[in-house]
């Protein structure tokens, strides 16, 4: 069985398996639509991308583009508006939220943590990366105030449901999906604590002692990190069963608590049609 993932949207959700994915919103006059498209992978046609450790970067970077296209487009069917926004426009969002990512959770808890303690040891690193997880844990608290928000929030929950019903074998109605949880062992959630851990013992092994080395080490070290994180979760992803390896991802499975919401049946019917046009 083909592994399936996604992601909320605006007022909607995207459905992706490793050669597909599907949209799918529910519009200002309360119709379902569905956008399906082919996945092109640079993994498909260099065969350096489908090596453990590499293949994490790649999907990264690849997971992010594909969120971005989804977002906009959802956000310009939704209020049927196809082309409101531009290439442009894209960039500029990325920019702003990669620019944003790096003050809030590398630049700032470094400064921090410098405040106390100075020595380049493993209790900076792990004071650093607690930080990073608590700025984290804060910004999704925040943002979960936002009306807007809790609606994302309760998507990606019937997204999760949807995943979670598909995995069990169960056939995609309502009532089916609407008795799975709302966690699931692979989600983004889960990922980027799994990120945040193994950042402590990455840049543990920096040895410069000079800032600004320090600090550019977190930014170039990120494709390393993201490697590692990425095979470790597909890893874990396969005893996911064994009570020691959900021990591991229990952090990340609480912090779903926060990031996914119960949805209702309207939204559930979006998630199952957004998997079912992907499959």
């Amino acid at each position: 069985m083909a592994e399936i993932g996604g992601q909320a949207v605006v007022e909607g959700v995207m459905m992706r398996s490793p050669s597909m994915f599907a949209v799918a919103v529910r519009d200002e006059k309360g119709r379902i639509v569905v956008k399906k498209e082919k996945l092109d992978s640079v993994a498909s046609r260099l065969r350096f991308f489908r090596l453990p450790f590499f293949r994490g970067m790649l999907a990264l970077y690849e997971s992010l583009a594909l969120g971005f296209k989804a977002l906009f487009w959802s956000a310009g069917a939704a209020s049927d508006e196809q082309d409101k926004f531009s290439k442009k426009d894209f960039f500029i969002a990325v920019f702003f939220a990669l620019f944003f990512a790096v003050a809030m959770f590398i630049i700032i808890p470094f400064y921090l943590t410098a405040f106390l303690t100075k020595e380049n040891s493993f209790l900076f690193n792990l004071v650093d990366g607690l930080i990073r997880i608590a700025f984290f844990v804060a910004y999704i608290a925040a943002i979960s105030l936002m009306k807007d928000v809790r609606v994302m929030f309760q998507y990606h929950g019937a997204e999760h449901k949807a995943v979670n019903a598909f995995e069990a074998g169960e056939e995609l109605s309502v009532m089916n999906v609407r008795k799975h949880s709302t966690v699931h062992m692979r989600c983004g959630t889960s990922f980027l604590i799994i990120v945040f851990i193994i950042a402590v013992f990455v840049f543990s092994v920096v040895p410069s002692d000079d800032w600004a080395v320090r600090i550019l080490s977190r930014v170039v070290l990120l494709p390393v990190i993201v490697g590692a994180s990425y095979e470790f979760l597909k890893l874990s992803s396969r005893f996911r069963k064994f009570g020691v390896v959900r021990l591991l991802f229990l952090p990340g499975l609480l912090l779903q608590g926060m990031t996914t919401k119960e949805p209702d049946d309207r939204q559930l019917e979006v998630s199952i049609a957004a998997l079912k046009a992907l499959l």
